[in-house]
């Protein structure tokens, strides 16, 4: 069914349908495939649950699953089908091309199918789909075609991120978007750096290291030992560079060298024989194979070859999604090749990284097959050429190591490099520098699975001057923007960020904010290079002892632009008033003629300078669940809401479901029970005992919201148990870590409680109001009413409210 041909591509027969396992979306119903195809008319590919069968076709699928035909009526419509069904049918649009292969992504996001063409996918959209009645369990995508052979290669599946979701939300649900590029055809955009690789040693003079003395005329065939050793069993040592081959005619040898280096060749058929002979002599063991097996098929029908003309063989890929890409294209022995690697045998070059010597013993061939410029330097007349030694710097060696395994196994190590970020990173702009393409796509990859809003803002530091990293540079602003509270809060490292990557996030349309104070905030702090988080009042007093041209530096100017995308409309009238009494309001005119503005409109009750449409009187979207205090005792808090599974399922005790941690400063007992403190229920008896810590009473309850949730907290609330051990002096505390504490509210003397059994509940306000955290606890700075137990913590709930991530 599937025939590896010239430039190593699957050749899917009509009618049928490729499938293989790692064609796999990660997450049911959502993911997008990217692949390159050649055909006259409709390249198919289909999206169903499960894996199909080797002569599976989409017409007689009876399961659920998606079509999409590009190029379907001879080239001349777009298809997609939902179960058989035809549910678009438009014409012009994703058109394919047999003379040369194009390069296409397909998308689907519950039910949303979206189809662009070129390298990069999530680029260049050219029309989208949406299934009222989605199929949310594809997950196996299959390769198919009509009634022509289709051509695909490059076939690599990608994760579909809420980065990505994010590009296609405004598609109607009863409408299609349709984007017609007419016969204007997209450039080709394969590279040097691309077509770059093995096949440009064959027989080549460049780097070899062993001659072949082959026929009676003794004519001289260079070679590159660490190939050779790679693929068979040749007779080589370190001093040997000879094989006299006199014997062989030429073009039997040609052959051997030929498949070796490319994975393909063609031969007469009377010198199959030869060709196969000389196969088992050097043990190339894939080409023996195929010659023997061209020979019994010639034996069986004689017909089947003309005498004389010439027998293709081909070596099969172990990975047809990458087989253009060394060494999965060719018969190497990917073992054999890592222990050159680990031996160090036949190794022509010491690589030494400055500040660390010598790292790695390697093979020029090795490094030149994967990267044009490592070709360049061995082979161009540059000391490298002639030099055994070769001296790099400001490269990580880990991340140098990383790229050298990787070229002598053609695999990413995983494991490694996403447990360390930064190794990842770096190996990602050693790719790039030294157009290690595959490398640079798995990277890209793995990226944009793993990334996360702890990650975004050290890879933006790094990919927004680098044009190749286009597409990670646009996610990454898309995380930020989504994800603005965190990254601006958990982390003082967005202040680095350049001008244009900064602004591009203020700008982002996605920036999803929980109080519109905090835009303001980041981008004084980004102004001034913040060392540290802080808020606006902050930069108000540092301005009193500067100026902003000196406060704000070469940042001013792009302070003032940013200034006018923060939505004044949205701040309460009180914060504003204060803003226009501020020195930074007195100090910079733009800041003081949007406040003034925002001031005038909300009193008269005006809709802006322009129409009611107005960008600065729309609320952003957040990402924060709002959790507001109604009452004592009510039912919104955030604890409670932990204990119906996020809103899913009936309440149940959040400890005993272990969504949540409660601890405290005395150990477990009858009446210092954790989960008694969310039971909702009334205790006579529950308390928390003191503990010594550096010669004074500590005593102290503690929630713990889980690691994967935050919760920016505006209330709290407190109930007493049945004694009357009414607390006066306490603090209610955040953390991120459980370890460093900062006070949202300080009691002093609070008499606020003061019966058994009584509610209470306080306001938090302040800067600290506006930052999520982790972890919270109510900790006793002074005794009690209780004169017998005076540090005794005695309350029977605990309950929080605010904004939930």
């Amino acid at each position: 069914m599937m025939d590896k041909k010239e430039k190593k591509f699957l050749t899917v027969a009509p009618f049928e349908c490729a499938w293989r396992k790692d064609l796999k979306f990660r997450e049911a119903g959502r993911g997008c495939v990217a692949f390159e195809a050649s055909a006259h008319n409709d390249v198919t590919l289909v999206f169903r649950e499960n894996v199909g069968s080797q002569h599976y076709h989409y017409k007689r699928d009876n399961s659920p699953h998606y079509t999409v035909i590009l190029g379907s009526h001879r080239n001349r419509r777009l298809k997609i089908e939902v179960d058989g069904n035809t549910v678009v049918d438009v014409e012009g649009v994703g058109l394919c091309c047999s003379s040369a292969f194009q390069s296409y992504w397909i998308s689907i996001c519950d039910g949303l199918i979206s189809i662009g063409k070129g390298r990069y996918p999530f680029q260049n959209l050219v029309f989208q789909w949406l299934d009222s009645n989605p199929n949310c369990s594809v997950r196996y995508v299959g390769l198919s075609s009509w009634d022509k052979h289709v051509g695909y290669r490059n076939v690599s599946v990608l994760p579909l991120t809420h980065n990505h979701i994010s590009l296609w939300k405004h598609v109607d649900c009863n409408e299609y978007i349709c984007e017609e590029d007419g016969e204007e055809e997209l450039e080709d955009e394969q590279t040097v750096y691309e077509k770059w690789g093995i096949e440009n040693f064959l027989e080549s003079w460049e780097l070899s290291d062993v001659l072949f003395i082959v026929g009676s005329e003794e004519s001289s065939v260079p070679a590159h030992k660490t190939i050779l050793v790679a693929s068979g069993n040749f007779p080589l040592s370190s001093s040997e560079d000879v094989i006299q081959l006199k014997g062989v005619t030429y073009p039997v040898l040609h052959a051997l060298l030929q498949y070796i280096y490319t994975g393909r060749t063609q031969i007469p058929e009377p010198q199959l024989g030869s060709l196969r002979a000389l196969g088992l002599q050097f043990e190339v063991i894939p080409l023996v194979k195929q010659c023997e097996e061209a020979m019994e098929r010639l034996k069986l029908n004689k017909k089947l070859f003309d005498f004389g003309k010439s027998v293709e063989l081909s070596y099969p890929c172990t990975r047809p999604h990458c087989c253009t890409a060394f060494p999965f294209g060719v018969p190497v022995d990917i073992l054999r090749l890592k222990q050159l690697y680990l031996t160090s045998r036949y190794s022509d070059v010491n690589i030494h990284i400055e500040g660390h010597g010598l790292i790695a013993q390697s093979h020029k061939i090795i490094l030149s097959i994967w990267s044009l410029p490592f070709a360049k330097m061995f082979t161009n007349g540059m000391s490298e050429t002639i030099a055994s030694e070769v001296f790099l710097r400001d490269i990580s060696p880990e991340a140098f190591k990383g790229l050298l395994e990787f070229m002598y196994s053609g695999e990413l190590n995983l494991e490694a490099t996403i447990d360390s970020g930064a190794l990842l990173l770096q190996l990602f702009l050693l790719a790039d520098q030294y157009g290690v393409t595959l490398l640079h796509q798995e990277c890209c990859k793995t990226l944009l699975e793993y990334l996360s809003e702890d990650s975004v803002c050290p890879i933006l530091q790094v990919v927004s001057s680098i044009p190749s990293c286009k597409l990670i540079e646009e996610t990454c602003e898309m995380n930020f923007s989504m994800h603005f509270d965190y990254c601006t809060t958990a982390s003082i490292d967005f202040v680095l960020l350049d001008e244009t990557t900064f602004s591009n996030i203020v700008q982002h349309p996605d920036l999803t904010v929980t109080f519109e104070e905090k835009v303001l905030n980041a981008i004084l702090m980004w102004g001034v290079k913040a060392k540290e988080l802080y808020g606006w009042e902050v930069v108000d007093e540092m301005i009193i002892y500067s100026t902003p041209e000196l406060l704000f530096g070469d940042r001013l100017q792009t302070v003032h632009d940013l200034l006018s995308f923060v939505r004044f409309l949205l701040l309460p009238l009180a914060l504003l008033e204060k803003l226009e009494k501020s020195n930074i309001s007195r100090n910079i005119s733009t800041f003081n003629n949007l406040v003034k503005e925002a001031i005038n409109c909300i009193k008269h009750g005006l809709a802006g300078p322009e129409n009611e449409h107005n960008l600065r009187i729309q609320h952003r979207r957040s990402s924060y669940k709002e959790l507001q205090y109604i009452c004592d005792g009510d039912s919104n808090g955030v604890l409670y809401f932990t204990g119906t599974s996020y809103g899913k399922h009936q309440w149940v005790n959040p400890v005993l479901a272990k969504r949540i941690t409660i601890t405290a400063s005395s150990p477990p007992s009858r009446f210092t029970d954790p989960k008694a403190l969310v039971s909702r229920t009334y205790q006579g008896t529950s308390f928390a005992g003191p503990q010594i810590k550096d010669g004074h009473n500590c005593t102290w309850w503690m929630v713990d919201i889980s690691a994967d949730h935050q919760l920016i907290c505006n209330y709290y609330t407190l109930r007493q148990d049945g004694s009357r051990a009414y607390m006066r002096y306490w603090k209610f505390q955040g953390s991120l870590d459980g370890k460093t504490w900062t006070n949202l509210r300080v009691h002093e003397n609070d008499q606020t409680i003061c019966k058994p059994g009584q509610f209470a509940s306080w306001p938090v306000s302040g800067p600290n109001a506006l930052l999520p955290y982790r972890f919270f606890r109510v900790v006793l700075t002074g005794p009690t009413t209780d004169a017998s137990n005076p540090w005794n913590f005695c309350i029977c709930l605990l309950e929080l409210y605010g904004y939930f991530h």
